[in-house]
């Protein structure tokens, strides 16, 4: 059975065996991982043959492109209820209790799938996922540098993050023009204390709107005009730790 790559859907498949290996390595570092495991994207299976090998107790996968559901369905029949077709941003939680995300992400929608991570965050302790290099840096970057910035804080105030290992284009089919990156997300035992959620997504999202300005312009709907004249707002948002806009959720007026 044959399928076509389309790349409206940013399709890439991975055909490099020691790359699928690899995260099979990192996901089975840890038992509590296999339970239940979520794959986005299986594409033609390269990373699903793999991990259908290890003993996961429940397995299912989210696939959008119906011609990658049959060719699955067909390769694979230990599949055949396991493919949840849609896309991960459509579809309702797929699990009951915790679940462990994998993928080699569709690149189009990767930064999306990181919001839908942080969306069941209670539900995810564990992702182990694929990138374009340059979101996967972004996701791990630290403050004071360039590429740090909306994802990187609202990731690392949830989640410790750890970037494995780069993937060169030769490893798809076809190669994109880009490097990638695996990256894994742990979710931390005390994740930094907020306000609210929205407070954080709030603030964080006007402050990197103005990365290049002093704090003190895109906060002034967030704080009194006494507050503002401290030196924090001075800075410019890279400057700020995840543990300082955290903090700082608690200022707002």
């Amino acid at each position: 059975m044959q399928y076509t790559l389309k790349k409206s859907l940013g399709q890439h498949f991975l055909t490099n065996e020691n790359i699928c290996k690899q995260i099979v390595a990192v996901l089975k570092e840890r038992p509590e991982n296999l339970q239940q495991v979520l794959e986005v994207g299986p594409g033609a299976g390269a990373l699903t043959k793999y991990l259908l090998d290890l003993p996961i107790q429940q397995f299912k996968a989210v696939e959008l492109d119906n011609e990658k559901v049959q060719y699955l369905q067909h390769q694979y029949p230990a599949l055949s209820n396991a493919i949840i077709e849609g896309s991960i941003l459509d579809v309702p939680v797929p699990f009951a209790g915790p679940f462990t995300m994998v993928g080699n992400f569709p690149y189009n929608i990767s930064t999306q799938i990181v919001f839908r991570v942080l969306e069941w965050k209670e539900q995810i302790p564990v992702m182990i996922g694929m990138f374009q290099k340059e979101v996967a840096e972004r996701i791990v970057s630290k403050p004071n540098t360039k590429v740090y910035g909306i994802l990187s804080v609202l990731v690392q105030a949830f989640y410790e993050v750890e970037y494995l290992f780069d993937v060169p284009p030769e490893s798809f089919n076809p190669p994109p023009k880009v490097m990638s990156g695996v990256i894994q997300l742990k979710r931390k035992d005390n994740p930094v204390a907020v306000r609210s959620e929205k407070a954080l997504f709030t603030l964080v999202k006007a402050a990197f709107g103005q990365r290049r300005k002093m704090l003190r312009n895109p906060m002034k709907p967030f704080f009194d005009a006494a507050v503002l004249q401290e030196e924090i707002f001075t800075k410019r948002a890279e400057q700020l730790t995840v543990e300082d806009f955290a903090a700082l959720t608690y200022r707002m007026a």
